[in-house]
């Protein structure tokens, strides 16, 4: 989100990571999670949590490339108790008949923002860092703190604060929180944000683009995938200029599998195509609840 520019600060890394398993406890208590145990996993190893979520993560991505669904967005800047502006976007995200995929834009009333403008980066954060993937490809460039277990709704997950090790050029990471499923080993739910905000020069006309912290849950699709279905975010973006309060919604709804002739495996088996393709969440199993909007 874009406004006037003051160049960012950064922590180290090292130091971020302290900073950050310091202060999301505190955080946590405030969006409903229960106590966090900081004692050692039983059973199993740090570093084998850490190999059999990546590895986890990996299918996951993979599969959730071969679905459909709608993508619904609010961004409201708010003033004391009052919405002042207001972008709305509903989207399907779908396949072609060639089998590539598209963006297909059903509801958009005119953007009321006046304060922020949504950018490029925006726009692609809610589409692939707000669901937050974490892959065996990809952990080498993390750091990777084992925070604790902590029971999260019905399920019991282990906890772990990332950080990216560096910040490579024209690349954005994840740093945050994130609750691996103690069954599943998937990702079930990140709190952070995406790094880093940008600065910016001359040559971007002497802007700044923030970004908010967001709190992402997933559910279990298919009986099969913990999938991405609801977004928060509600912060405040310290630009040069003042302080600008955001709220955000990102609604993540109706997955369908794609009749692709694409092979999809979980846990080294091919899912049939007979199987729930709904997109909906499968009963009986626990599930970690969003807030209400």
């Amino acid at each position: 989100m874009k406004y006037f520019h003051v160049p960012p600060r950064w922590l180290s890394f090292p130091l971020f990571l302290l900073a950050l398993s310091l202060a999301l406890p505190a955080l946590a208590d405030d969006r409903g999670e229960g106590p966090l145990d900081s004692s050692q996993p039983q059973g199993i190893t740090v570093e084998e949590i850490i190999q059999k979520f990546a590895a986890k993560e990996k299918q996951f991505k993979i599969a959730r490339e071969q679905y459909t669904y709608r993508q619904s967005v609010t961004v409201q800047t708010i003033d004391g108790d009052s919405v002042d502006g207001e972008f709305k976007q509903v989207e399907d995200v779908l396949f072609d008949d060639q089998g590539k995929r598209i963006e297909q834009v059903v509801f958009a009333p005119q953007d009321t923002l006046t304060r922020i403008t949504m950018t490029r980066q925006d726009f692609d954060d809610i589409q692939h860092r707000m669901p937050f993937v974490l892959t065996s490809d990809e952990i080498p460039e993390y750091q990777i703190l084992y925070v604790g277990k902590q029971r999260e709704d019905e399920l019991g997950t282990y906890v772990f604060d990332i950080a990216p090790k560096q910040i490579q050029k024209d690349r954005r990471y994840f740093q945050g929180r994130i609750w691996v499923d103690d069954h599943d080993f998937q990702i079930v739910k990140t709190y952070g944000k995406n790094v880093p905000d940008l600065g910016v020069g001359k040559h971007r006309g002497g802007q700044e683009n923030l970004f908010p912290n967001f709190t992402t849950w997933r559910q279990q699709i298919d009986g099969k995938y913990w999938f991405p279905v609801y977004t928060k975010v509600d912060d405040e973006l310290h630009f040069s200029s003042g302080d600008v309060h955001v709220r955000q919604i990102v609604k993540y709804t109706n997955y369908k599998r794609f009749g692709a002739n694409v092979k999809i495996t979980y846990e080294g088996q091919e899912v049939s195509k007979g199987q729930p393709q709904s997109g909906t969440p499968q009963p009986g199993g626990a599930q970690p609840t969003p807030p209400k909007q």
